[in-house]
C-alpha cells in the first residue's frame, strides 16, 4: 500500500475533522498568519547568537506572539552535543514555554540555509521525542516570514507555565548499543546525513575521534530535499522523487531507517522528511551520531590513514 504524504495526510485528516495541527508537519507564512492569537499554539523561535551590542535576534524582531528558545538550549554539552537534554532538563523548558501533549507548537528558525533547517527539524523531533503531537515547522523561517510581507513584533511575550512532564520515547530515539547489535545484520538501514567529505572521511567534526562513517552505512546528503542554495524544502512531488532515485523510500514494514551526522543536527532533516512528510515507518534518529560513536571505537568505513588523519588534524586546528 502507497504510504501517504504530508498534503494527503493533511487532506484526509480534514476531511474526518481531526485538527489541522496533527497533520501538517510545514506551515506556511500564510498559514500561520491565520492562527496568530489562537490560545492553543506556541510559536517557538530557537534562533542564536547576539549581535555586536549583545541583543539577540529575537529581541530585535520576532514573529508576534512567539517565544524564545535559543537551539543551544535544546543540545548537549560541548563534547558530545548531539546528546539529548535528560528528561527533567527538558521538562523544565517545555513548561517555562507553556507546552502541553496537545499544544499546536510551531518552531520558527532563521531560514538561511539547509542546514538552519536542521536546527528546527532537531527541535520538532525533541518535542516529539518527549511526547507532544502537534508539532509544526514554519517553512523558510523568519526569512520566508519578512518575505511575504509579513510583520516582525519587539514586544515581550509571556505565557503561563505548563505542568507537562516529558518522557523520552524510545521508538524515535536510536542508541550506540541497538546500533553496534544492527551493524551488518538486514533489517536496518543506516543513513548517513552529512555531506560527502565527512561519508568519506576527508574531513570531521571538531569533537569526533576519526573521520569516516558507521560501517555498511550509505550517504544521503541532508541538503538534497532542498533546492541549491535554498532554505525552504522542495515541493511533496520533488521530496518522493529525491528519495526514490535514492532508494531511501517504501522500507519493509519492519525494517528500520537509522539517521545519523556528527551530532544528530543535519541527520533530524532526513528523519523529518522520512518520518513527517513520507511517512516512512520506524524512522529513527541517532542523537549523538558520529562524535559518540567514533570516540568509542566502534566499526567504522572509509576510514583514511595516519597521514591523511594528520592533515585533517591540522586543518580543524588552523581553522
Amino acid at each position: 500500500m502507497r504510504r501517504l504524504t504530508a498534503s494527503l495526510i493533511l487532506a484526509y485528516g480534514l476531511a474526518l475533522g481531526l485538527p489541522a495541527a496533527h497533520a501538517a508537519p510545514l506551515s506556511t507564512p500564510a498559514e500561520l498568519a491565520t492562527k496568530l492569537g489562537a490560545p492553543n499554539l506556541r510559536i517557538i523561535d530557537i534562533r542564536d547568537g547576539r549581535n555586536e551590542a549583545g541583543r539577540t535576534p529575537y529581541e530585535l524582531g520576532h514573529l508576534p506572539g512567539s517565544l524564545h528558545a535559543p537551539y543551544a538550549q535544546w543540545r548537549g554539552p560541548a563534547d558530545n552535543p548531539g546528546k539529548l537534554p535528560d528528561e527533567a532538563a527538558l521538562t523544565r523548558l517545555v513548561q517555562r514555554l507553556g507546552l502541553e501533549r496537545d499544544t499546536e507548537v510551531v518552531i520558527v528558525h532563521q531560514g538561511k540555509d539547509a542546514t538552519d533547517f536542521g536546527a528546527a527539524a532537531r527541535v520538532y523531533w525533541t518535542l516529539k521525542a518527549a511526547g507532544l503531537n502537534a508539532l509544526s515547522i514554519l517553512n523558510g523561517g523568519v526569512q520566508a516570514w519578512q518575505a511575504a510581507g509579513r510583520p516582525l513584533s519587539t514586544d515581550p511575550v509571556e505565557v503561563k507555565p505548563s505542568g507537562y512532564v516529558a518522557k523520552i520515547d524510545p521508538a524515535l530515539v536510536a542508541t550506540r548499543a541497538e546500533i553496534q547489535q544492527a551493524v551488518g545484520r538486514s533489517g536496518t538501514k543506516l543513513i548517513d546525513a552529512r555531506p560527502a567529505d565527512f561519508f568519506n572521511g576527508r574531513t570531521r567534526h571538531a569533537a569526533a575521534r576519526a573521520p569516516g562513517t558507521i560501517e555498511g552505512a550509505s550517504n544521503l546528503s541532508h541538503d538534497v530535499w532542498f533546492g541549491k542554495g535554498g532554505a525552504t524544502l522542495l515541493p511533496d512531488g520533488e521530496i518522493r522523487r529525491v528519495a526514490q532515485e535514492n532508494g531511501v523510500a517504501g522500507a519493509g514494514a519492519d525494517e528500520v531507517t537509522v539517521s545519523f551526522c556528527n551530532t544528530g543536527h543535519w541527520a533530524a532533516t532526513n528523519w523529518f522528511v522520512l518520518s513527517e512528510l513520507l511517512g516512512e515507518r520506524h524512522v529513527k534518529l541517532y542523537p549523538e551520531s558520529m562524535v559518540e560513536w567514533s570516540a568509542a571505537g566502534l566499526p567504522m568505513s572509509n576510514v583514511p590513514g595516519r597521514l591523511a588523519q594528520l592533515l585533517i588534524d591540522l586543518k580543524l586546528a588552523t581553522k
